[in-house]
């Protein structure tokens, strides 16, 4: 693997530029200013940026401290592509609180460490997915690639130290390919890399969340490879600098808490909260709504038993892309802080901590098959122009019934949403592979998955979307 992320880190440290942790000329006197971290695409972390921000729930938390006689403060939001700039900056002292992907946050507390101002400690999860749906590798259009094994002397597009460059080296390996010498890794950011996809640059990309959705959804790509896979979680969170949260413990409180006021929102009101983020992001909501929507990303911000676990697992990941000090995790992750503000606002968090289940799910009366749509891994939801949000449908072949009824109604679809069969990832109905089995239709994030369920079930055959519409009878 020619990319090393020693020289990224070194880099983005010389060429970002961020607010001293000093007293600085924008900040009034006795003024503590908190400079935080987000990636406004990796909408994995809105609960910690890009929602956050919007809802202004942290300024309010610590505008009720100086409201009640405490001190005044200033908040400061930077906004990068990936994890290795906020650990540059941290590094640097100039991020207070930053979040980021698994991966990068492995790099993150390996490269803090050596400095007693810089050390972080992982203090919250904003989402996860218990596979690891939220990586994922998509090719072109045309590929005739129909494996991650297809993919041996190719060149791939990634983010080096990103959670979607871990998922890549997690698949070449079990697919028999050194990630070091069976292909050639690009390191490149994510939206480099949809570039060089599109212009046949590369073979392959590789990245996180919303960018595999992203690219898909603009026509652009195909999917190639769903991360959950590989069976391993992964997910997002949040980590502070040890030494400011030592001298500011109330903003690190009010930061938590307002992460918890912004994970509450997204549940209560997940379409809404789409549209907030792809308003601050930029991405389409459609898109937003994939991850962010019922059944996508389980947004959950305690530290649960099995992704530290996966976390530990990870580690390992390190010393296959460069050379990096050893990691405790144990030491590492601090959940005092996060407990504190669950006791705080009244929430439960050891109850919540055992609770793995998906937090959102779709839920309601299926308008066409006149049934409820209660079964989270077969439930889907069809998203129709004008709208006031998406309607549900019960399992997959009464999504394909409602996207018939609406198509002869002369609707807009604007997106249609459906989990894989084998996997459960929630994906674009119109971008799933779907088989006919008996009377029923099924649907898959990728062509390999399909053919495992064909060497399982002979008798089902392939059905491409539009005919699988066309066709499909109450």
């Amino acid at each position: 693997m020619k990319a090393k992320l020693a020289p990224i880190l070194l880099a983005a440290a010389l060429a970002l530029t961020g607010c001293s942790l000093e007293q600085t000329d924008d900040t009034p006197a006795g003024t503590v200013k908190v400079v935080v971290g987000y990636q406004s695409k990796t909408i994995n972390t809105v609960t910690a940026g890009t929602l956050l921000r919007a809802q202004g729930y942290l300024e309010r938390r610590l505008q009720k401290i100086t409201d009640n006689g405490g001190a005044k403060y200033q908040v400061e939001w930077q906004d990068y592509d990936t994890g290795a700039p906020i650990t540059a900056q941290m590094v640097a002292e100039k991020i207070d609180i930053g979040s980021m992907g698994d991966y990068p946050l492995l790099i993150n507390g390996s490269r803090t460490q050596a400095g007693e101002r810089s050390r972080t400690e992982l203090v919250s999860v904003t989402g996860y997915n218990p596979k690891g749906a939220l990586n994922m590798v998509v090719v072109p259009n045309d590929s005739a690639a129909t494996g991650i094994g297809d993919l041996a002397g190719q060149k791939i597009s990634t983010s080096v130290g990103s959670a979607g460059h871990g998922t890549l080296v997690q698949a070449l390996t079990r697919a028999g390919i050194d990630p070091a010498k069976g292909v050639e890794v690009l390191n490149q950011q994510p939206q480099v890399g949809a570039t060089a996809l599109e212009s046949r640059q590369v073979g392959a990309l590789s990245q996180f969340v919303a960018w595999p959705g992203l690219v898909v959804f603009q026509n652009k790509a195909k999917l190639l490879y769903d991360g959950a896979e590989l069976g391993v979680p992964t997910f997002h969170g949040v980590v502070a600098r040890r030494a400011y949260a030592a001298d500011h413990p109330e903003v690190l409180q009010a930061f938590l808490a307002a992460q918890l006021d912004a994970t509450q929102f997204l549940r209560d009101q997940p379409f809404e909260a789409a549209k907030i983020v792809a308003d601050g992001s930029g991405l389409p909501q459609e898109v937003v709504y994939l991850y962010n929507g019922p059944g996508g990303t389980s947004f959950d911000t305690t530290l649960e038993p099995s992704l530290i676990a996966a976390l530990k697992d990870d580690v390992a990941y390190l010393k296959s892309i460069g050379d990096f000090t050893d990691l405790d995790i144990d030491r590492f992750i601090d959940d005092a802080p996060l407990r504190k503000a669950f006791a705080e606002t009244g929430r439960d968090y050891d109850r919540e901590l055992t609770d793995t289940a998906n937090p959102t799910r779709v839920t309601g009366a299926d308008p066409v098959c006149g049934k409820a749509a209660e079964n989270p891994a077969l439930a889907g939801e069809l998203w129709l122009d004008g709208a006031p949000k998406p309607q549900p449908a019960a399992d997959p072949t009464c999504l394909l019934r409602a996207v018939q009824v609406a198509k002869a109604q002369g609707k807009t679809i604007r997106a249609a949403y459906i989990p894989d069969t084998e996997l459960g990832t929630r994906w674009f109905a119109d971008k799933s592979i779907w088989l006919r089995d008996g009377d029923g239709y099924l649907p898959f994030t990728t062509a390999a998955a399909a053919q495992r369920y064909r060497q399982a079930h002979p008798s089902a055959t392939p059905v491409p979307y539009d005919r699988a519409v066309t066709e499909v009878r109450g």
